[in-house]
C-alpha cells in the first residue's frame, strides 16, 4: 500500500504542497551537511593554542571536503532524477538498475578519494597557504576525511535514492542522526572529555567522518526498508555504460555546479592571500556561515528536480509549470530569510567564533556585502534544478560555471590588484559576489525562455 501512496503523491498532490512535503525534508538535510563544517569550525577556534590557526586549516582543507559532497551529490541527483523518471513511467526495474550503477560508481570515486588522501594532501595544501602551523594542522584534518570518505560518498547515493521515490523524511532523519553524533564527538575528541584523548584538529575530523559513517548506514537500512520501488540486486551485476551515462547527463553538470565552489573557494584563497592572512580567514569562514542559506536552497532545488522530472516523464505540462513556479518563489522566500538573518546578526556570529580585530571586521564586512547575492543565488540554484529535470544539463552546467567561476575569479583577481594598488577598502572584493550572481540571473531566464522554445512547452 505504502507504495501506491508513493506513487499517487508524486503523480496527483498539488504540486504547492508536493514541494514543501518533499522540499522541508530536503531543505533540513542539506543545512545539517553545512553542519559537519561549521560546528567543526567552532569548536576549534576556541581550541586553548592556536585557535586562529586551526580556523585557517580547516578553510584551506574545505575545498576538498566541499569536492567531496559535489562529486556524491552529484551522483545522487543523476541517479535521483533517471530513477524518478523511471518510476514516473513505470519501469520500477530499470530505477533499481541505475542504482546498482550508481552505488558502483560511489566506490570508485571512494577509491580515488583515498588515494588522494595518501598521496596529493600534502602538496595541495602547501599550494595555498605557507604558514607551517596551519599547514601541517590541514594536512591531519583532510587526510582522515579523505581516507575514511565512504560514509559521505554512500550517503550522497542513498539519500537520493530514497529522495527520488518521495522518502525524504528517512534520508533527513539520517543526516540529523549523524549531526548530531558529529555535535557531541567534536568536543569530546578535540579538547579531551571524559577521558578520552585530546585529538586538537584531528579531533575534529575523527568526529566529522563518524557522522557521515552513521548516517550512511542508517541511510541503508532505511533504503532497504522502505524504498520498495527501487530495489537493488548485486546478483551477476555489470556495470552498464549505458545507464552511467544517463546519470552523468544529469550528474556532470550537477557535479560542477558543486565542484566549481570548491575551486572558486581555492581561487580566492589564493587571490585573498594577496591582501593578508586575516582575508582568507574571513572568508572561509563566512562561506560555511553562508552555506546554511545556499545549502537550504539546494535542499529545495533537489525536490524541484524529481517533481519536475517525474511529470517530464508523464508528459504532464500542467505540473511541470508548476514545479517551476512553485521552485522559483519558494527558493526567494528562503533566500530573502536568510539575507535577513546574516544582515541582522553578522557580529554575534563573529563572537561566536572568537574572533577579533582585523579579522572580525573583515567577517562582519563580508558577511554584509556578499548576502546581497542571495535573491540572485537563490534563482539561479533553482533554475539549475529545473534544467537538470528537463534534460537541460547544459543550460545547467553554463549556469553554474557563469556564477562560480566567470565572473567570480577574474573579477575578484582585478578588483584584489586595484585594492593593493590604491588603498581601497578591502570591501570591494566582497561585492564580486553579488555582481556574479546578477549577471548570471539574468542570463538564466533567457536560456529558460530558449530552453521552453525548444521543448514546445507553454511555460
Amino acid at each position: 500500500m505504502q507504495k501506491t501512496n508513493q506513487q499517487d503523491k508524486m503523480m496527483t498532490m498539488p504540486v504547492n504542497k508536493l514541494m514543501l512535503s518533499m522540499g522541508i525534508p530536503m531543505i533540513l538535510s542539506m543545512v545539517l551537511q553545512a553542519v559537519y563544517n561549521i560546528v567543526d569550525s567552532a569548536f576549534v577556534s576556541n581550541m586553548k593554542e592556536n585557535g586562529e590557526n586551526a580556523l585557517t586549516a580547516l578553510g584551506l582543507a574545505f575545498p576538498v571536503q566541499m569536492l567531496m559532497v559535489a562529486v556524491g551529490i552529484g551522483t545522487g541527483v543523476g541517479v535521483n532524477a533517471l530513477a524518478a523518471k523511471c518510476l514516473g513511467q513505470g519501469d520500477k526495474k530499470r530505477a533499481g538498475i541505475a542504482a546498482q550503477n550508481a552505488l558502483f560508481m560511489a566506490l570508485l570515486i571512494f577509491i580515488v578519494f583515498v588515494i588522494f588522501g595518501f598521496f596529493g594532501v600534502k602538496p595541495y595544501i602547501s599550494s595555498q597557504h605557507s604558514n607551517e602551523i596551519s599547514t601541517a594542522m590541514a594536512v591531519d584534518y583532510l587526510q582522515i576525511c579523505c581516507i575514511f570518505s565512504f560514509g559521505i560518498v554512500f550517503f550522497s547515493i542513498f539519500e537520493k535514492l530514497l529522495q527520488s521515490a518521495g522518502h525524504s523524511v528517512y534520508s533527513t532523519i539520517a543526516q540529523i542522526a549523524g549531526a548530531v553524533l558529529n555535535m557531541i564527538l567534536d568536543p569530546v575528541m578535540i579538547y579531551g572529555l571524559f577521558g578520552v584523548r585530546e585529538y586538537g584538529v584531528k579531533g575534529a575530523a575523527y568526529a566529522t567522518v563518524a557522522g557521515q559513517i552513521f548516517s550512511c548506514l542508517l541511510a541503508l537500512i532505511f533504503h532497504m526498508k522502505f524504498n520498495t520501488d527501487i530495489k537493488i540486486k548485486f546478483s551477476h551485476f555489470k556495470p552498464s555504460f549505458v545507464v552511467i551515462k544517463q546519470i552523468y547527463s544529469i550528474g556532470i553538470p550537477a557535479i560542477i555546479a558543486q565542484a566549481l565552489m570548491s575551486v572558486m573557494t581555492y581561487g580566492m584563497n589564493i587571490i585573498l592571500g594577496n591582501i593578508s592572512d586575516s582575508m582568507v580567514t574571513a572568508y572561509s569562514l563566512y562561506y560555511k556561515v553562508q552555506q546554511f542559506v545556499l545549502f537550504a536552497a539546494f535542499g529545495l532545488r533537489d525536490a524541484i528536480t524529481p517533481i519536475v522530472s517525474y511529470s517530464y516523464g508523464m508528459k504532464n505540462q500542467e505540473r511541470i509549470k508548476n514545479g517551476v513556479k512553485y521552485g522559483i518563489i519558494y527558493t526567494l522566500v528562503i533566500m530573502t530569510a536568510g539575507l535577513l538573518i546574516i544582515e541582522l546578526f553578522a557580529s554575534p556570529f563573529a563572537k561566536l567564533f572568537g574572533m577579533s580585530g582585523e579579522t572580525k571586521s573583515l567577517f562582519i564586512s563580508a558577511m554584509r556585502i556578499i548576502s546581497i547575492s542571495f535573491i540572485f543565488a537563490g534563482t539561479n540554484i533553482a533554475f539549475q534544478g529545473i534544467f537538470q529535470a528537463l534534460d537541460g544539463g547544459r543550460e545547467s552546467l553554463i549556469i553554474s560555471i557563469l556564477r562560480q567561476l566567470i565572473f567570480i575569479l577574474p573579477v575578484a583577481w582585478l578588483f584584489v590588484i586595484f585594492i593593493t594598488k590604491f588603498s581601497v577598502g578591502s570591501w570591494l572584493v566582497w561585492s564580486t559576489f553579488p555582481i556574479a550572481e546578477f549577471l548570471t540571473a539574468f542570463i538564466a531566464v533567457i536560456l529558460f525562455r530558449l530552453l521552453n522554445k525548444k521543448n514546445n512547452f507553454a511555460i
